[in-house]
C-alpha cells in the first residue's frame, strides 16, 4: 500500500459545484444526472458497525461504544506485529459504473479503499486524524466487474484505529431472492472419518452451505461434498443450503450417517485418555535428568527429546543420549533399552521426537527426504521404539508466497516431510505411533493468516503446519499443539486469546475439534480433527516455559472440553469425551515440580 497518499477527495460543497456547473452547460445533463442518482445506493452492509462486525472481515478487529462518529458503535482494530488489521467486505456491483467510497476515520495512517474494481484500484488515508475524519475516494468498474472488496485498514506498529459510517455509493443491483431449499438431500460413502452428500440443484442457486449438526462446516460450488475429520462409530445429522448473492436459502430436510468403526491414525492401543511427556534424554538442564525406569506409570506416552540433524538441511537425523559430563546419573545404553522394553510390555509407548527449538529441520531436497528417513528409521530400530514425534520449530516450516492452498501444498520441505512421514508410516504399519508438537503460530494462527498472505509481508511461517496435519490426518496418532510460549491467538469467536487461563486451552482446542476457515476464506476450511487424535499441550509447571497453569485451570479446561461445565467467555462448538489427554514439557520438570501436573491427571481420569 502506498503510504505517500493520493490525491485528496474533493470537498462536498466543491464536488456540487463542479457538478452543478457540468449540468449547466451541457444541455439535458440535468435530467440524466437526477435519473442516474435516484438509481444510487449505499451498498456497504453494516457500514456504521452497528451490527458487530456482521458483513465484515477483520484480521484484528471488534466493536466499541466509544468513540462513536454516529449510532452506537464504531470499529475498533489494532495492527500488531506483520498485520495491519485489515478490515473488508466483498460488494455486488453494476459493471462499467461509478461509485463512491466513503468512511469517517480516527488514528495515525488509516486507510480506505476499494479493490477488484477492474479498473484502477484505489485507496485514500490519512497519517493522523485526532478526531473523526472523512476520507473518500471514487472509482468506476470494470465492463464485467460484478463485485469489488472494500476495506479499510491501519499500517504496522502504528497503533489503534477507529472507523465508522462507512458507505460505498453507486448504482444498486437488484439481488433477487434467495433460492429455495435445495431438495433430495442423500447419504454416500460413509467412511469411520467421512460422510459423502449429494441433492438436487436449486434454481437460482450459485452456491451450497453445508450444516454438520446445525453447525456450518463446508460450503459446495456443487450438489456433492464430503464432510471429513469425523470421529468413528459416531452418529451426525446434515443439512444444506442454497445461497446467492441474495442470502442463503432455509435448510433441507435432515439425514443422518454413522461413521463406521475404524482405529486410524496409528496405534489404537492407547488409552481412552493418555498423558503424554517429553523426556530429556539428549541434555540436561534445571530439571535433571531423569533415568527411563523412573519414569512413573502415569505416563502413557513418552517422547524421548531430541532427535537433531547434523545440519539443518542435511535430513540426516541424530540422537545422542545425554553423556556423563553433562548428566552423571545417566545409565548405560543397555539400561536405556531395557527401561523401554520394560515399559512398553507395560502398555506404554516410547518415541523419538525429531527437532525442539534448536533442531531446526529443512527437507528442502528429495535427497535430504531419503536421508531424513533412513536415519529416523535407524534410530527407531536402534532403540525399539514405537513410532516418531515431529517438533519442527523455529524456520523449519514455512511456506512458498505462491503456496496459499494447504490442501494441495507446493512448498519443498512441506512436500517433503509429507512424504516422508508417509513413507515411514507405511514401512512400520498401522501400529506405528506419529505425533505431531507444533506451536499456535503454526497452526491456530492459520484462522487469521496462511502464509504471506493476498497481499505479501506477513510471515511466511504463519500457518504453515496446516498442510502437514491435513495431508497425515488419517495417520496421525496424536495432535498436540504447544499451547504455550504463544502470543494472542484469534479463537472461533473472533476474539484473542492469551495464555494463562483455562479459555485459551479451551479455545485452541475447540478450534482444532471444530475445523476453521483458513486465513478467513470461508471457502477454505480446515476440517475439524477426532477428539482421540487430540491432546492439549501445557508446560508442566512455572519453569518449563510461559502459560502455565495452576491445576484447578487445567481441569476447568478439561471439564468445559469433555462435559461443559466449568466454562468461561468463550462457548464451545461441541463436547468430546473422547479428548484423548494431556501432553506437556515435560516430565523432567513434572518430577521437579514434584509430579503436580500428572498426578493432577491421574486424579481427574482415574
Amino acid at each position: 500500500m502506498d503510504r505517500t497518499g493520493r490525491a485528496g477527495p474533493f470537498s462536498r460543497r466543491r464536488l456540487i459545484a463542479v457538478c452543478t456547473a457540468t449540468a449547466l452547460a451541457v444541455p439535458g445533463l440535468a435530467a440524466l444526472s437526477s435519473a442516474a442518482r435516484a438509481a444510487d445506493a449505499d451498498l456497504a452492509r453494516n457500514g456504521g458497525f452497528e451490527s458487530g462486525l456482521d458483513g465484515w472481515t477483520c484480521t484484528a478487529g471488534s466493536t466499541v461504544t466509544s468513540p462513536v462518529r454516529s449510532g452506537s458503535s464504531a470499529l475498533k482494530a489494532t495492527p500488531a506485529g506483520s498485520d495491519y488489521a485489515q478490515c473488508s467486505q466483498t460488494v455486488t456491483v453494476k459493471p462499467d459504473a461509478q461509485y463512491t467510497l466513503s468512511g469517517y476515520v480516527r488514528g495515525s495512517y488509516v486507510y480506505l479503499g476499494a479493490t477488484g474494481t477492474g479498473t484502477t484500484d484505489v485507496s485514500t488515508w490519512t497519517q493522523s486524524a485526532a478526531d473523526w475524519q472523512k476520507l473518500a475516494t471514487t472509482f468506476r468498474t470494470g465492463p464485467s466487474t460484478t463485485k469489488v472488496t472494500i476495506y479499510t485498514h491501519g499500517w504496522y506498529g502504528t497503533g489503534t484505529y477507529y472507523a465508522d459510517d462507512v458507505s460505498l455509493v453507486g448504482p444498486g443491483v437488484d439481488a433477487g431472492q434467495p433460492p429455495a431449499a435445495p431438495a433430495g438431500l442423500t447419504v454416500g460413502t460413509v467412511t469411520s472419518s467421512s460422510v459423502a452428500l449429494s441433492w438436487s440443484a436449486a434454481a437460482g442457486a450459485t452456491g451450497y452451505a453445508v450444516y454438520r449438526d446445525g453447525v456450518k462446516v463446508q460450503t459446495a460450488g456443487g450438489t456433492s461434498a464430503t464432510v471429513s475429520g469425523l470421529t468413528s462409530s459416531t452418529a451426525y445429522s446434515f443439512q444444506v443450503a442454497a445461497t446467492n448473492d441474495a442470502g442463503e436459502s432455509a435448510k433441507s430436510s435432515t439425514v443422518t450417517a454413522t461413521t463406521s468403526a475404524g482405529s486410524g491414525g496409528g496405534s489404537s492401543d492407547l488409552p481412552p485418555h493418555a498423558l503424554v511427556g517429553y523426556l530429556h534424554a539428549s541434555f540436561a538442564n534445571g530439571a535433571g535428568y531423569t533415568r527411563m525406569a523412573d519414569v512413573p506409570d502415569s505416563w502413557d506416552v513418552i517422547d524421548l527429546a531430541f532427535g537433531e540433524p547434523t545440519s539443518v538441511t542435511s535430513g540426516d537425523i541424530r540422537f545422542n543420549r545425554c553423556p556423563a559430563t553433562e548428566c552423571p546419573t545417566v545409565e548405560s545404553d543397555a539400561d536405556f533399552k531395557a527401561a523401554i522394553k520394560a515399559k512398553q510390555a507395560a502398555g506404554k509407548k516410547v518415541l523419538i521426537s525429531i527437532g525442539g527449538q534448536n533442531g531446526q529441520v529443512q527437507l528442502t531436497t528429495t535427497a535430504a527426504r531419503d536421508t531424513f528417513v533412513s536415519s529416523v528409521s535407524k534410530i527407531i530400530d536402534t532403540y525399539g521404539l514405537d513410532g516418531l514425534d515431529i517438533d519442527f520449530e523455529g524456520h523449519s516450516l514455512s511456506l512458498d508466497a505462491s503456496d496459499t492452498d494447504f490442501k494441495h501444498p507446493t512448498t519443498p520441505v512441506v512436500v517433503n516431510l509429507i512424504s516422508a512421514l508417509k513413507i515411514l508410516k507405511a514401512k512400520y504399519g498401522s501400529k506405528f505411533v506419529l505425533s505431531m508438537a507444533p506451536e499456535t503460530f503454526f497452526v491456530q494462527l492459520g484462522y487469521q493468516y496462511y502464509g504471506t498472505g493476498k497481499w505479501g509481508g506477513q510471515d511466511p511461517r504463519a500457518g504453515a503446519y496446516l498442510p502437514v496435519i491435513h495431508a497425515l490426518r488419517d495417520d496421525l496418532t496424536l495432535l498436540h499443539v504447544q499451547d504455550y510460549n504463544s502470543g494472542p491467538i484469534m479463537g472461533l469467536d473472533n476474539q484473542y486469546h492469551s495464555m494463562g487461563g483455562a479459555d485459551f486451552h479451551i479455545a485452541m482446542t475447540d478450534m482444532l475439534l471444530t475445523g476453521f476457515p483458513v486465513a478467513g476464506d470461508a471457502n477454505n476450511v480446515f476440517p475439524p480433527l477426532r477428539p482421540d487424535q487430540i491432546a492439549i499441550g501445557m508446560p508442566a509447571s512455572t519453569n518449563a516455559g510461559n502459560g502455565y497453569v495452576a491445576p484447578a485451570e487445567v481441569t476447568k479446561a478439561l471439564d468445559c472440553l469433555t462435559k461443559k461445565t466449568s466454562c468461561g467467555s468463550y462457548a464451545t462448538h461441541g463436547t468430546w469425551p473422547g479428548l484423548r489427554g494431556l501432553m506437556t514439557w515435560s516430565v523432567n520438570w513434572d518430577r521437579f515440580g514434584s509430579w503436580e501436573f500428572s498426578t493432577n491427571f491421574d486424579r481427574y481420569f482415574g
